[in-house]
């Protein structure tokens, strides 16, 4: 009777009892043979409930979650955290319910059921916040970072054709500014991480390759293949740099190459085909009949230069091809993991005889020796062939005049020194020398990766990561005797050839442990890194024709050169990473480098980062708030460094003297003088972010900044007396302050997908002190680097337009008054004009890019815009081709619409009365040629399609997609040159290589 009414109650609580725990109950029923005439049920029932200690893994589809949060349900404070092996332990009630939390997946309820094994797999969220990030020498979940760090996946690399990675970045990152002042192929491009944070030492990020750092970026040359490129995570703030915070002052790169994935090997074939034209902008060059009216305003052409009108330009550019061809295979098992790729990359310029040529070849294989140790060996070689251009084929293009001849009656160019009728000024015809001329280099670069990883005890492991790399280069200049640029000494050869070898091995500890909620990873790193560097130039004269090779010489333009250099590098660090329950995070680190750059009594540097972070969507008082899926605040501050200002700054250096020779011995005389106390640039960085998340479809991410560099690496000049020209010392100080925000939306979600990215960053730099209480570095320069100004402001003569009674040039002189009140007059007289700030400077004031993506069943189109505002570049070669009759024996631009010239009295106009011999110095330095550099640019528009699966099933092929591209198709700008983007470096553009407008068609299959 007892038990009867036992059921009976038991029956009603499990139609009251919510759904889980009436399973619970019924499990337990079962488990424990609840209706059993023999057995006591007043004894079972109090036991079913009792603690119990519960054991389980946390994964993903890739493996374990390590730091995943798993509390009790009914009392969030009882807790922990999954270990570096996704591992837990727990004690809970037999018929508790188990939350499991882990930033970028979905929250998960698991109802324990007396089960005291669980393990359980996590699913994802549609977003970035669950995607590994490398950051240092470990990596992090990228919803789990304290620092300002932008990822930039192989995915949305693609499109841009370019075998340089940096190209492929630009307008890809806020804070990331890349510019080119060339569309050379093989020139590469310069990159600026929130602003320029030095003044005479170099300002390019440190580039770090699969965890081991290569070392500024530009300094080794072609490194590795694009197409091997799997993630590029760029490091910002302090808190992100700190590990490498010693030589981390203009941030750091960190590119991750791709391996091998467990399971069925994949091969995969990858080629683009496309063709490329230059572009010409808002500028054109004046054909005969419009440059033989320009000179009849102000002198007499003969009307018989009509007869020829040769179009310079057309034939020093062309239509180029570019190739890119991949083959790679990857797989493996559990143990052994492999990536193999071969890569050839061609791309000929859109100047005759320029091309860019790059051959590949990238081993990656990892394999688990043992339960403890894990082996990596990453080869990679590079081989590159370039032809850069020759005989001032693109000066030649923009100044020849249209009345000269390009070719003789039988169809042979024309020797302009030769051809009595010649009218150009320089008698120059790059289509008689690129006959015999040539330029070329070629290098190989090798690199080779041994890295161990030891588990030395449940939580401890060790790692051993370990490189050395090979380069050598060689580069020929041939200049034949029948050419002009060879006629003077009978034929002149160049040779240059270098060789570097970089070793370096980085020695890891790390500790990782979870106590409840806390999480703790701790790092100790010693490092060490040594270079050599090995270079011979010779030249000789007198050699026969078409004979370019040094033994053919007969004697030396001048003494041969050349060098030896060595430096090293030796650093500790340490660093403590802590969270507590997935929601508060700090990370504080310190390192101490030293360098054999610096003075022997302040070699070393100590450098500190601290950062922390905290997740206020996961507390109890937002997750309420529905539109709210992400908020995060994240805050750093610390120190970083600069040590890029070449290898013997601080040692008293000698030159060769040729005057000071005796007896046949050469001599030397002092040309630096040493600084024992020389040490390294710090700059401080204070970072505030805030990332958030609106209805899982909306991300944004906001940074603000402030970056200040001290004792800043000047080149000093003595005065003679010294006996010295100069001493490296430890002076000056600026500052980088600014804002950058990324903003993702997915507009649509289902079938149809269309996702945008807006990203956009403000930078503002100003000088804060100079060396001996200077005003400016260079104060009679155009970039004067002055302290209260940004380094890039333009100082020169202020424009003042035109006169219209006249046509003469007008300049603003300023006169002071005796009370010192100052008034503005002009001048026609260029030596009266007054230097002036013009309150622009070549620095931008925002950058950035948008992309819209958008996907419907396997068809894809992408576009992507990118732009700069708000700085001036100065056209420098204007002064050549826009110079009222100066150079009457140059081509001239035909005027950007809206530009006039003066013609008669009350004329308003842009330009002066052109005269013979030139008006009045009107082409003078000043801001007439200072122009608006803002531009925004479809940077590249592809269409693609993905062929469905089941239609390739029957010939094997697991995938193929096809797909048209285009480059710098549009470039909307009011800059009157060919392109208004330049190295922002400088902000001049003169005599520009073009850009190259690309339609490129692809092909990827997957096997």
């Amino acid at each position: 009777m007892k038990i009867k009414l036992v059921l009976l109650l038991g029956g009603i609580v499990l139609l009251w009892l919510p759904k889980s725990q009436a399973n619970t109950i019924d499990f337990l029923s079962k488990k424990n043979k609840f209706i059993s005439g023999n057995r006591n049920v007043a004894s079972i029932l109090p036991n079913a409930f009792q603690d119990i200690q519960i054991k389980g893994k946390i994964t993903d589809k890739s493996g374990a979650v390590p730091g995943a949060s798993v509390s009790l349900k009914s009392n969030p404070n009882i807790g922990t955290s999954t270990d570096g092996g996704g591992n837990y332990v727990i004690t809970a009630p037999a018929d508790g319910i188990l939350i499991i939390k882990s930033i970028g997946y979905k929250t998960k309820e698991v109802p324990v059921a007396g089960k005291t094994i669980l393990n359980i797999t996590l699913d994802e969220e549609d977003n970035n916040l669950s995607d590994v990030v490398v950051v240092g020498y470990s990596s992090k979940k990228q919803g789990e970072l304290s620092s300002s760090v932008s990822v930039i996946s192989a995915e949305k690399l693609k499109g841009i054709a370019s075998n340089d990675i940096i190209s492929m970045i630009q307008g890809k990152a806020p804070g990331v500014v890349v510019s080119s002042g060339s569309g050379d192929p093989t020139a590469a491009p310069s990159i600026n991480i929130r602003g320029v944070s030095s003044i005479n030492g170099g300002t390019a990020p440190l580039l770090v390759v699969d965890g081991n750092i290569l070392g500024a970026y530009g300094s080794e040359g072609a490194t590795y293949s694009p197409a091997d490129v799997e993630s590029i995570t760029i490091l910002k703030d302090a808190a992100a740099t700190g590990l490498y915070g010693s030589r981390a002052g203009s941030g750091v790169i960190i590119v991750t190459t791709k391996t091998g994935k467990a399971g069925e090997s994949k091969i995969e074939f990858n080629s683009t085909l496309g063709f490329s034209t230059p572009t010409t902008g808002n500028f054109k060059l004046m054909d005969s009949q419009q440059l033989h009216d320009y000179q009849k305003t102000f002198s007499n052409p003969k009307s018989s230069v009509l007869n020829t009108n040769t179009n310079w330009w057309d034939l020093a550019t062309r239509s180029g091809m570019t190739q890119n061809y991949t083959l790679s295979a990857s797989g493996g098992s559990e143990k052994v993991k492999y990536y193999i790729a071969g890569n050839y990359y061609r791309e000929q310029g859109t100047i005759v005889n320029n091309d860019k040529n790059a051959y590949n070849l990238r081993t990656n294989l990892n394999s688990q020796l043992t339960k403890k140790l894990k082996v990596s060996l990453l080869l990679n070689g590079v081989f590159s062939k370039d032809n850069y251009q020759t005989s001032n084929t693109l000066g030649d293009a923009y100044l020849n005049l249209p009345f000269d001849p390009a070719y003789n009656v039988d169809g042979t160019p024309v020797d302009p020194r030769i051809t009595p009728s010649w009218l150009g000024r320089d008698v120059e015809n790059f289509l008689h020398s690129n006959q015999y001329n040539f330029s070329n280099g070629r290098s190989f670069n090798v690199s080779a990766d041994l890295n161990l990883d030891y588990s030395i005890a449940k939580n401890l492991t060790f790692a051993s990561y370990n490189r050395t790399n090979f380069f050598n280069d060689f580069y020929v200049d041939y200049y034949d005797k029948r050419t002009k640029e060879g006629g003077a000494n009978n034929g002149e050869l160049y040779n240059t050839t270098s060789y570097k070898n970089r070793l370096l091995s980085s020695n890891r500890l790390k500790y990782e442990n979870s106590f409840g909620e806390n999480h703790l990873t701790v790092l100790a790193v010693g490092e060490a890194e040594k270079s050599y560097y090995d270079v011979a130039s010779l030249n000789g004269k007198n050699l026969p024709a078409g004979r370019p090779v040094m033994s053919t010489a007969t004697d030396i333009i001048s003494n041969p050169s050349g060098g030896t250099n060595e430096y090293n590098f030796s650093k500790y660090l340490s660093q403590i990473d802590y969270n507590y329950a997935g929601k508060y995070f700090a990370i504080a680190s310190f390192v101490h480098e030293n360098s054999s750059r610096f003075g022997i009594n302040k070699s070393g540097g100590d450098f500190y980062q601290l950062g922390a972070s905290w997740i206020l969507s996961n507390e109890n008082f937002l997750k309420s708030v529905k539109p709210i899926s992400f908020l995060k605040l994240r805050a750093s501050y610390g120190t970083t460094g600069n040590a890029e200002i070449g290898d013997y700054p601080s040692l008293g250096l000698y030159a060769i003297d040729v005057s000071a020779s005796y007896a046949g011995v050469p001599g030397a005389s002092p040309s630096q003088k040493g600084n024992p106390d020389l040490t390294w640039e710090k700059q401080k960085t204070a970072n505030i972010g805030f990332d958030m998340g609106f209805w899982n479809r909306i991300d944004l991410t906001i940074d603000l900044y402030d970056k200040r560099s001290n004792a800043l690496l000047f080149q000093v000049p003595l005065p003679s007396t010294e006996g010295y020209s100069y001493v490296f010392q430890n002076v000056g100080a600026l500052k980088n302050r600014g804002l950058e925000f990324n903003l993702t939306t997915k507009n649509f979600t289902g079938a149809f997908k269309w996702e945008t990215n807006l990203n956009m960053a403000f930078n503002r730099n100003t000088i804060l002190k100079l060396n001996e209480g200077k005003d400016a570095i260079t104060p009679g320069g155009s970039q004067p680097r002055a302290v209260g100004h940004d380094i890039f402001d333009w100082k020169m003569p202020v424009w003042a337009g035109v006169d219209p009674n006249n046509g003469d040039p007008l300049w603003e002189k300023v006169i002071t008054d005796a009370d010192g009140t100052n008034h503005i007059a002009v001048t026609n007289t260029y030596a009266q004009a007054t230097r002036q700030y013009t309150g622009t400077s070549a620095s931008p004031k925002f950058t950035g890019g948008i992309t819209n993506t958008l996907s419907y069943k396997g068809i894809s189109l992408s576009a992507f815009f990118n732009f700069v505002y708000g700085n001036d570049v100065y056209n420098n070669s204007r002064a050549y081709f826009d110079n009222d009759g100066l150079y009457e024996s140059y081509n001239a631009m035909v005027l950007k619409s809206g530009w006039t010239r003066w013609e008669k009295i009350g004329d308003v106009a842009t330009h002066p009365k052109p005269v013979l011999g030139g008006n009045h110095d009107s082409n003078q330095q000043s801001t007439r040629y200072l122009e608006d550099g803002s531009y925004i640019r479809l940077r590249n528009i592809t269409l693609g399609y993905q062929i469905p699966t089941n239609w390739l099933s029957k010939i094997k092929i697991s995938s193929v997609r096809i797909f048209v591209s285009g480059d710098n198709l549009w470039t909307g700008t009011k800059f009157s040159g060919l392109d208004p983007e330049v190295d922002l470096g400088s902000g001049i553009s003169s005599f520009k290589y073009p850009l190259s407008k690309k339609v490129l068609f692809g092909l990827n299959i997957g096997l």
